[in-house]
């Protein structure tokens, strides 16, 4: 039921806008509130904090759908999961009414403020501090590269809280967009999945109060490690989308497309074009869904959950340009779904941890 729910709202109402999207760069407001409506966001929230109460696949399927239809929607579906796993898990009663609730409906959109110029793939690296005061606490620093960072209404912002007890003195706060002492520098213009908003934000001499601490003090980075693991199921579940699109669109183009007296499809360059694009997105979906099992079994969760990032993503770049190689020259305009897809894919290697690092993973969790 939740691939079929998706399923019809990729082809019906994002699929036609994908373009528009990705030309424009700008951020999709009412396909971020319809998302909402329809019941995607939250897959694996309780249903008493206004998720839906599913697992981990249900998840990873739901991003693969959207992702079929646009990546850069799919990267704001994984967003509100991230940000709404912590609100649910570590959130007051206060907290989840004023910013899950908002949040889950659609009426909320978030950033999730780690990354700093020093920072990237070492998170312990961060510079930005929270200093606790008579009344709450004072915010300053600089982070970039922020996932609507341009466009957030309330962010989710790891500082250091603690100096001297390096990562063990960090910690989370919920942090809303009009307050005084908050810039937002220029929006970003990026290579793919272009609607989705990215910018720096800086904090400076922001006044905090003493209840925008989101869980208890000094364990922020423990508490943003332990959802990375689902954040990699998710960017999985995004490049299976992105798989199953370019291999939807090269097999279209094959059968259509006529050269010599006959369709490519006939040339058997071609065809192992199509094999390799196939095999490695039915391999990349059942390492996503071995993942997300994992996630729920939590046996060998972060070695699969690395694994199933780093080879889905690959997958995406290396197959979409195979994808796109099967189009030509007409791959290579703008306009046509391949090109934007070889685009989007390109991210996924990056963000959530570049694969450099979850090879660094998977080689410690074999070793340990």
């Amino acid at each position: 039921m939740i691939r079929r729910t998706a399923r019809c709202f990729a082809d019906g109402e994002i699929r036609p806008a994908a373009a528009a999207l990705d030309a424009e760069e700008a951020f999709p407001a009412a396909l971020y509130r319809r998302m909402a409506e329809v019941g995607l966001f939250g897959a694996t929230l309780p249903e008493a904090d206004g998720g839906t109460g599913a697992d981990a696949r249900s998840y990873a399927i739901t991003m693969e759908e959207v992702a079929r239809g646009y990546a850069g929607l799919a990267d704001e579906l994984g967003n509100v999961e991230m940000i709404g796993t912590l609100l649910a898990r570590a959130g007051t009663a206060r907290q989840k009414q004023k910013y899950l609730s908002a949040l889950l409906a659609g009426e909320a959109v978030s950033a999730f403020a780690i990354t700093e110029a020093e920072a990237g793939s070492d998170v312990s690296g961060i510079r930005t501090t929270a200093e606790r005061h008579s009344t709450g606490w004072r915010l300053n620093g600089e982070k970039i590269w922020i996932h609507n960072g341009p466009n957030f209404d309330f962010a989710v912002v790891l500082a250091v809280t603690d100096k001297a007890a390096g990562r063990r003195g960090m910690s989370i706060f919920l942090v809303d967009g009009d307050l005084p002492g908050i810039s937002r520098g220029r929006r970003e213009h990026k290579m793919g999945q272009r609607s989705s908003q990215v910018g720096p934000v800086s904090f400076k001499d922001v006044e905090l109060p003493a209840e925008a601490l989101l869980g208890e003090e000094s364990r922020g980075f423990h508490m943003m490690m332990s959802c990375l693991d689902r954040g990699r199921v998710g960017i999985a579940g995004m490049c299976v989308g992105i798989l199953q699109a370019a291999l939807d669109a090269a097999v279209g183009q094959a059968k259509m497309r006529r050269q010599f007296g006959q369709p490519i499809a006939d040339f058997q360059a071609v065809q192992f074009l199509l094999a390799d694009i196939a095999k490695d997105l039915h391999a990349a979906r059942a390492l996503t869904y071995e993942a997300a099992d994992a996630l729920e079994t939590g046996e060998g969760t972060t070695l699969r959950c690395s694994i199933a990032k780093c080879f889905a993503s690959d997958a995406a770049v290396a197959r979409t340009s195979d994808a796109l190689q099967i189009f030509g020259g007409s791959g290579y305009i703008r306009g046509f779904e391949v090109e934007r897809l070889y685009r989007d894919a390109r991210i996924t290697q990056i963000f959530e941890g570049t694969n450099e690092i979850q090879r660094v993973i998977i080689a410690r969790q074999l070793l340990a």
